[in-house]
């Protein structure tokens, strides 16, 4: 963790900003290794060019010495004023920057508690640091994507007509968890119509003989990353010519992405190669979202792979490939692998069938 707050300092001194302040989440946890709880206490990770300070309610320092904080740890009580304390650490510094997600209600109280210094968005520095995963991180993702595609193998046992979304998706959730995540972050079970809908997740639609399901699923495992996996089933019977003529399309379109993304390519670059090929294919006004996003201590973080992100792929970089196809009313399709860049080519982390699975 040294060495990531050191470049966060760099990063931060390169940008014109005297201070970084992180309140938890996955930002907090990158830089410390702590998942300090959101709670109405103030926890504050304070980063200036002097050194670094984590501040914790007095009640919270054994938690945070038990997630190996190795910074000096800055403790408040109940009657304390946690803002003035950070303050103090901060110092004189003109340009504070806090982290995207930090509550409003402490950023007006550290704007306060701060009335000389400008606060400004500290997302993007951290958002850098993370979206270019080191060799233990991509350990880490390489578990999580062996540990879904396990769960893609079972389907066979919970999906089938007669029973509804919501009973598979109960199962398919149990089975994240037993194949080695830490936590279910979401399960999406689309059957027929409900396909369509690419955030849908269960409902009470009993799933019929021969209808297309999309299952979309994925977890956190104990490293503290996520997984994510995309993939097509049927059960009962064979579906609608269409849907298979459909498929095949997204499925060469997904293909043409991952031979093409690799280092030096730039993000729009690679939404770009498959939304050619699924737009000449008739379907261009149903490719409804990016082709995808990166993944690490979030299940979407940096980098979005869509239209105008000009950002180069590293090597290190992580993100989702999933292109998909919806037919409102009818039935929809969508095909998902974590990939990771290496230094001249890609790496996958699923590598479970991409053709329709028949049960």
């Amino acid at each position: 963790m040294t060495e990531r707050l050191d470049r966060a300092r760099i990063l931060s001194s390169q940008n014109g900003v005297d201070a970084l302040l992180v309140t938890p989440g996955a930002d907090l946890r990158y830089l410390t290794g702590y998942a300090a709880k959101p709670l109405e206490r103030l926890t504050c990770l304070v980063v200036t060019q002097l050194g670094s300070h984590l501040v914790v309610p007095g009640l919270e320092r054994s938690a945070a010495e038990a997630a190996g904080v190795s910074m000096p740890i800055v403790t408040w009580d109940e009657l304390d004023d946690p803002f003035a304390i950070v303050a103090h650490l901060v110092g004189d510094a003109d340009v504070v920057a806090v982290d995207d997600q930090m509550w409003a209600s402490r950023v007006f109280a550290l704007q306060e508690a701060l009335p000389e210094a400008s606060l400004v968005l500290g997302g993007q520095l951290v958002s850098a640091l993370r979206a270019v995963k080191d060799d233990e991180e991509v350990q880490a993702l390489r578990d999580a994507g062996a540990a879904i595609d396990r769960v893609h193998a079972r389907m066979g046992e919970w999906l089938r007509p007669g029973r509804t979304e919501r009973e598979v998706g109960a199962d398919i959730a149990r089975a994240i968890v037993e194949e080695g995540h830490e936590q279910v972050d979401f399960v999406i079970v689309g059957s027929g119509p409900n396909g369509a809908s690419p955030h849908h997740e269960v409902s009470d639609r009993v799933i019929g003989a021969g209808e297309p399901v999309v299952v979309d699923i994925g977890g956190t495992n104990a490293a503290g990353y996520c997984s994510d996996s995309t993939r097509n089933y049927v059960a009962g019977g064979e579906p609608d010519p269409g849907y298979i003529a459909m498929l095949e399309v997204l499925k060469q379109a997904q293909q043409a992405q991952r031979e093409y993304a690799r280092p030096g390519v730039t993000a729009e670059s690679v939404d770009a190669i498959g939304r050619q090929i699924i737009a000449d294919a008739g379907y261009g006004d149903r490719f409804i979202h990016r082709t995808g996003h990166g993944i690490g201590q979030e299940t979407h973080e940096e980098p979005y792979i869509v239209e105008g992100n000009r950002t180069v792929l590293e090597p290190g970089m992580a993100f989702s490939i999933e292109p998909g196809i919806y037919v409102e009313g009818q039935w929809g399709a969508r095909i998902e692998d974590i990939v990771v860049c290496t230094q001249d080519g890609l790496e996958v982390l699923n590598n479970t069938p991409r053709d329709l699975v028949r049960l």
